[in-house]
C-alpha cells in the first residue's frame, strides 16, 4: 500500500503549542520558539490553501516542542480535528505488527527462520518463504489487492482468511524466490497478522492490545475496521478522498461497496491500526527503552538487510530505515489508505520525532516531510517553484528503463507523478525546470529530465545518491 509527500503566515497568539513537562519549572518555558514558530508557518499556509487537514506532533529528546491540529475531523458536522483526534494508520501499521512478532519470537512461540506453511498450510505452494521474508519484503509473493481485484465477490467484505483462500485456489506465481529482491509487499504483512493469531490464539486486535497498547498505556490506539465492524468511536477522524465526478471532498463508501477500501475493510496487518499523535509518541519513546525489546531485537528491527545480491533493502521490521550525514541514523514510514495518509520519523542518532497524521487524501495534499525536517535542524526551507503546465506536460509520457521495462510520467491536476502500478503513484515536486524530487521519499530520490538540442525531452535521470543509484530512462512516447 503503500509507501507518499513540502510556509509564510502571522502566527496567531493562540497558537496551540505544547512543551509538555511535568515539573514547574518548565511550564514557563512554553513561550514559542523559533522552530516552533517555523513550523506553524509552515503548516498554516499549507492548511490555507487547502494541501493540510490534519494533526502533527514535533518532539526533540522525548520533548513537544510542537503539536497542533489543522482542520475538520467532520466535514458534515464541522467537529474540528484536535490533539486527542484519532486517525487511520494505513501502513504505518506495519510497524506494530512487526512488533507483534518480536514479542511472539521472545515468548519462544515462533523463529524468524521458521516456514510460514508452518503457521499458514495454505501456502504450501510457496514453502521456502520464511517469516524474516515477510517482515522484510523479501517474500516475493505477489499482491493481494490485485488478486483480489479480479477473484472476489466484491460486494462481501474479505478478511484475511478469504484472502489466503484465494492464493491456495489460484495459486498466482511468486514475483521472486525468497530474498533475491526486496519488493514492497502489503501481501507480507497480512500473512503475518494470521501468524500472530495462529501462535498466539489471539485474535489479532486483542494480541496486540495486550502485549503492545497497554503496556504502553496507548489507550486511544487500536484495531478498527469501520465497514467490516462499525461502531461508535468518540473523537474519531473520517477520512475523506475527492470526487472528481461529483467536484468535492467524499467518505469512499459514497463510491459503492464495490471500491477496494471498502470491499477490503476485513483486512488486518498490512493497516487497519487507528491511533493519535499522542500515543505515537509513547511507542516512539518505548522504543529507546527496554520495556517491549532489548538491544538485538532492537537491532533487527532498525537495520536494513541485504537481498542474495547484496544489495541493501533499506527495510528492517516494519520501517524503512535510512543513514545520512546530516541527519544521522532515520527510521520512517508513511502509509495511505481511505483517505488518510500518515506519517511517522525517529530521527535515532538525534532523538527526533516527527508524527504526522492527515484525513484529506486530495490531490492538492502534502506530506511536508523534507521542510519539516530542514527546521528541525535549523536550515533554510526549500520552497517548491511553480512551473507552467505546459513544461510539466512535455515531461509525461512513457520512458523505457534499463531493464527494458515501461515506466510512466504521469501528469495529473497540474502535477507530474511516477506511476509505480495501477493503484500507486508518487508525486514529482520541481526544485527547478528539469530536476523534480519524489514527495515525501527518504532516502532523496530526484528525476531530472534531459532535453535535447530543441527542447524536447530525450530521457530522465533517477538519482538516489545516498544508495548509488543512478540509473536513466529513454522517452519512447
Amino acid at each position: 500500500m503503500n509507501m507518499k509527500n513540502i510556509v509564510l503566515l502571522i502566527i496567531l497568539l493562540s497558537t496551540s503549542i505544547s512543551c509538555k513537562n511535568n515539573t514547574q519549572e518548565n511550564i514557563t518555558e512554553r513561550r514559542p520558539n523559533e522552530k516552533t514558530l517555523k513550523l506553524d508557518t509552515l503548516y498554516a499556509e499549507l492548511y490555507d490553501k487547502g494541501a493540510f487537514n490534519g494533526s502533527v506532533l514535533i518532539a526533540e529528546d522525548g520533548q513537544i516542542i510542537f503539536e497542533k491540529s489543522y482542520g475538520l475531523a467532520d466535514e458534515q458536522t464541522n467537529r474540528k480535528l484536535n490533539d486527542s483526534t484519532i486517525f487511520e494508520l494505513a501502513s504505518v501499521s506495519k510497524q506494530f505488527t512487526a512488533m507483534g512478532i518480536v514479542q511472539l519470537k521472545k515468548d519462544g512461540k515462533l523463529s524468524y527462520q521458521d516456514d510460514i506453511t508452518k503457521f499458514v498450510p495454505e501456502l504450501i505452494d510457496y514453502k521456502g518463504i520464511t517469516i524474516q521474508n515477510l517482515l522484510n519484503h523479501t517474500g516475493g509473493l505477489p499482491d493481494y489487492m490485485e488478486l483480489s481485484d479480479k477473484n472476489w465477490d466484491k460486494f462481501k467484505i474479505a478478511t484475511n482468511d478469504d484472502i489466503l483462500n484465494i492464493f491456495k485456489q489460484i495459486k498466482p506465481n511468486k514475483l521472486f524466490e525468497p530474498n533475491e529482491k526486496w519488493d514492497y509487499s502489503n501481501t507480507g504483512y497480512l500473512i503475518l497478522a494470521t501468524i500472530i493469531e495462529r501462535a498466539s490464539g489471539q485474535e489479532f486486535g486483542l494480541y496486540l492490545k495486550d502485549e503492545i497498547f497497554e503496556p504502553l498505556d496507548m489507550k486511544n490506539t487500536f484495531v478498527y475496521r469501520r465497514r467490516f465492524e462499525p461502531k461508535e468511536i468518540p473523537n474519531y477522524a473520517n477520512g475523506y478522498i475527492y470526487s472528481d465526478s461529483l467536484q468535492r471532498k467524499i467518505l469512499p463508501d459514497e463510491i459503492g461497496k464495490d471500491f477496494y477500501v471498502v470491499y477490503l475493510d476485513g483486512i488486518v496487518g498490512d493497516g487497519m491500526i487507528n491511533s493519535n499523535p499522542q500515543d505515537l509518541l509513547k511507542w516512539d519513546r518505548a522504543l529507546y527503552k527496554n520495556k517491549l525489546i532489548n538491544d538485538k531485537d532492537r537491532e533487527l528491527i532498525f537495520s536494513s538487510v541485504m537481498t542474495k545480491d547484496s544489495s541493501q533493502t533499506d527495510y528492517g521490521f516494519g520501517w524503512m530505515i535510512d543513514s545520512t550525514k546530516t541527519y544521522g541514523k532515520v527510521a520512517s514510514h508513511s502509509g495511505g489508505w481511505a483517505g488518510y495518509i500518515s506519517y511517522i520519523e525517529r530521527d535515532i542518532d538525534n532523538d527526533k520525532t516527527i508524527i504526522i497524521l492527515q484525513n484529506n487524501s486530495l490531490p492538492k495534499t502534502e506530506i511536508p516531510i523534507k521542510n519539516t525536517r530542514r527546521i528541525l535542524y535549523n536550515q533554510e526551507v526549500e520552497k517548491p517553484i511553480k512551473l507552467d503546465s505546459d513544461i510539466l506536460k512535455s515531461y509525461a509520457g512513457k520512458y523505457m528503463r534499463d531493464n527494458q521495462k515501461e515506466r510512466e510520467i504521469a501528469f495529473e491536476n497540474n502535477k507530474l507523478y511516477v506511476v509505480m502500478s495501477e493503484d500507486y503513484k508518487m508525486e514529482l515536486v520541481p526544485v527547478s525546470k528539469t530536476k523534480f524530487i519524489v514527495d515525501g521519499w527518504s532516502p532523496e530520490v530526484s528525476y531530472t529530465f534531459i532535453l535535447n538540442e530543441i527542447n524536447e525531452v530525450e530521457k530522465y535521470r533517477v538519482i538516489q545518491e545516498s544508495q548509488g543509484v543512478d540509473k536513466e530512462a529513454n522517452r519512447i512516447k
